[in-house]
């Protein structure tokens, strides 16, 4: 986004005590689950079929973006609603529902941010992907009574006119899903002239058809910090009305 022109009894005794304690601290790693060494390609394998499941749906994306002044009163604003379809070709395509409204006035919306909106924030890290980015183990965690590891990404580097994923993955421990992701598209885009700056968004997804993990909602409510002092901005993206396309689906095209 822009802005418009964040060894005695008494010795035994203590070495006994330190035996305790020590062997207090190292319980819980005893208890802890390791991860597998092939936790990342097991994770893009479960992505990509994620991603080959979710390319036979058909659902609606509710795009919100909320700016704020000084008084932290929201300003302005820019709504859409999109429709992801298929054509009577059963091609995958997209249509307005609506006309867009842009009420923004402090800062303005670019090609990278709608680009984010299509294929950042719904981020789904499949094998076709993995290889851009580096990891690191962060733990476990429970999220929402899923039993999760904890993984972090970056890209190993970023070409020109690249958008990619930088931040935090929950994967279920039980069949590889990513339920959770938490971070920001980059790069931020600076130049001279102008600054095209993104937030650090949330993306939630939910259980399908008791099989694969769609996202339904990201949020972001974040502080962008442009030269010309910090502009706070709420996104929240909703991704509704999942239905499997099918022989007996029906595409009505508004004219």
């Amino acid at each position: 986004m822009q802005a418009a022109v964040h060894t005695s009894n008494s010795t035994a005794r203590n070495w006994r005590i330190a035996l305790i304690l020590t062997s207090l601290v190292c319980a819980p790693a005893l208890f802890a689950d390791d991860p597998p060494p092939d936790l990342v390609r097991k994770a893009a394998a479960r992505e990509t079929a994620t991603a080959q499941a979710e390319s036979n749906y058909t659902y609606r994306q509710t795009v919100t973006v909320e700016e704020f002044d000084d008084h932290g009163v929201v300003s302005g604003n820019y709504h859409e609603v999109r429709d992801i379809i298929f054509s009577p070709k059963h091609e995958r395509t997209e249509q307005f529902a609506g006309k867009p409204y842009d009420g923004l006035r402090r800062i303005k919306m670019t090609d990278e941010d709608f680009r984010d909106i299509r294929e950042i924030q719904p981020f789904l890290l499949t094998s076709e992907l993995a290889f851009l980015y580096e990891s690191k183990f962060r733990g476990e965690e429970t999220m929402e009574g899923v039993d999760c590891w904890v993984l972090s990404i970056r890209p190993r580097q970023i070409l020109d006119g690249q958008r990619l994923f930088d931040g935090m993955l929950w994967i279920d421990k039980k069949d590889f899903s990513i339920i959770r992701s938490e971070g920001q598209a980059v790069p931020q885009v600076l130049t001279l002239k102008s600054e095209n700056l993104f937030p650090h968004f949330t993306t939630i997804r939910r259980k399908i058809d008791g099989d694969f993990w769609f996202p339904v909602t990201t949020y972001a409510d974040d502080k962008l910090p442009f030269r010309t002092g910090p502009q706070r901005i709420r996104l929240i993206i909703r991704y509704s009305e999942y239905k499997k396309f099918g022989a007996d689906s029906k595409i009505i095209f508004e004219k």
